[in-house]
């Protein structure tokens, strides 16, 4: 790749260039793409994404991935994002910390159907919680949604994580509402798609599994909506990592 000014490679384009070419290399690997699933069926029995915390609160992701949601942030510079499901609350502090380094008035709204009082609490006590807002109830009842509704109004930049309830249903009604707040060239962002390259039930004691999860929610969504996209060099990249297929981009 030839600079016309000085008649020299730019070494910058020539990294991306590589880089991109890695990523495809690496994600069009039938060989690695099993190794990473297999790493994950292999670490998952003893919990291996709730071993990382976040500014000291468990953020119950895989370190790709938090890199991933960095890089997307970092990219789309939202002033809103939208997360469903909260547990101990490390990703919204994560969140909201990159939030933070962008600067202005960005906020996190975080969405879980029962924050537990000692979490809600540590949330609180965090430098981070400026930042964050949260509402109790199901994600997908129009009660909450109208709340959410109205304090996604007037944000220009939206960005969604989808990451609660993983059944089907559940995952395709979230797409159906939240789908419609994110803003274009931004994501929505659905965790847990591994489910379905995992082993017929893998997952104990939930009522999401193979043929019932995020991963076939996100494949009828997009089936029916053509204002997104898979961004598989995301997926292709990380290749280890629980949304697999799940980083949807909005094109149109």
């Amino acid at each position: 790749m030839i600079n016309n000014k000085n008649n020299r490679i730019d070494p910058v384009k020539e990294f991306e260039k590589e880089k991109a070419h890695n990523i495809n290399e690496l994600g069009n690997n039938p060989e690695v793409c099993k190794l990473a699933i297999d790493f994950i069926h292999k670490t998952a029995p003893n919990k291996y994404s709730y071993n990382f915390t976040w500014m000291g609160r468990p953020i119950i992701a895989f370190p790709t991935d938090m890199v991933a949601m960095q890089e997307i942030i970092w990219d789309v510079k939202p002033d809103l994002i939208i997360e469903t499901g909260i547990a101990h609350g490390g990703s919204l502090i994560y969140y909201a910390s990159i939030l933070e380094l962008l600067g202005g008035e960005r906020k996190v709204l975080g969405i879980d159907i029962d924050i537990r009082r000692h979490n809600r609490i540590e949330i609180e006590m965090n430098p981070m919680s400026k930042r964050i807002i949260m509402l109790e109830g199901s994600s997908i009842s129009n009660n909450i949604y109208s709340k959410v509704e109205k304090i996604a109004k007037g944000h220009k930049s939206i960005l969604v994580c989808l990451d609660s309830n993983h059944t089907h249903d559940h995952v395709l009604k979230e797409l159906e509402f939240y789908s419609k707040l994110v803003s274009l060239n931004s994501y929505c962002v659905v965790f847990d798609t591994i489910i379905e390259d995992l082993p017929e039930g893998f997952v104990k004691d939930r009522s999401w599994d193979k043929g019932n999860n995020p991963k076939t929610a996100v494949g009828e969504f997009i089936k029916n909506n053509s204002n997104f996209v898979v961004d598989s060099k995301i997926s292709g990249k990380l290749l280890i990592t629980v949304a697999p297929g799940g980083f949807l981009k909005r094109v149109k």
